[in-house]
């Protein structure tokens, strides 16, 4: 919705049109991931990606597994993908903005809190994968955990006991 507002205020009555189709797969990208993305945080943390219903476990199976915010680079994805195919440098700078927006977000709120609530499941998590970048294969050691992260997860629950 903001992408849309942003291309038409300023008393814009032509609709935008759309001037690199180019950009086409590069949003179909970003909105995959982010299906991607809800679906594993609903299937295997039991939640929806947001404060207002927050997984119950550490979710680090598909796109998880290779970045610890891969949400938030679809959503920068499909913008950066409008702002191309429109040829916009106001979405541009919105996808900067963005980018800023979550970063802060990120490293203020959301880590902190999932430290919290998670513990050292979280703390090993966020030590094998990166935030943004995902890491080379050969500078991880196998992630989740053999048994998987469930298994990883309930040996720290007896051990923190």
């Amino acid at each position: 919705m903001v992408p849309w507002q942003i291309l038409t205020r300023h008393g814009s009555t032509a609709t935008p049109t759309p001037a690199a189709w180019e950009a086409a797969p590069v949003i179909a990208a970003g909105t995959a991931l982010y299906g991607w993305c809800v679906w594993n945080v609903a299937a295997v943390g039991r939640g929806m990606p947001g404060p207002w219903d927050a997984p119950s476990r550490v979710v680090a199976a598909g796109p998880y597994r290779w970045v610890r915010n891969p949400t938030y680079l679809a959503a920068l994805l499909i913008v950066l993908g409008q702002a191309w195919l429109f040829m916009s440098l106001r979405l541009l700078a919105y996808a900067g903005a963005m980018a800023v927006f979550f970063h802060l977000f990120v490293t203020g709120y959301e880590e902190p809190t999932l430290r919290r609530r998670f513990g050292s499941t979280y703390l090993e998590y966020r030590r094998m994968v990166s935030r943004w970048i995902p890491r080379r294969r050969a500078a991880r050691t196998a992630w989740p955990p053999a048994g998987g992260l469930a298994s990883y997860q309930d040996k720290q629950v007896e051990r923190d006991n």
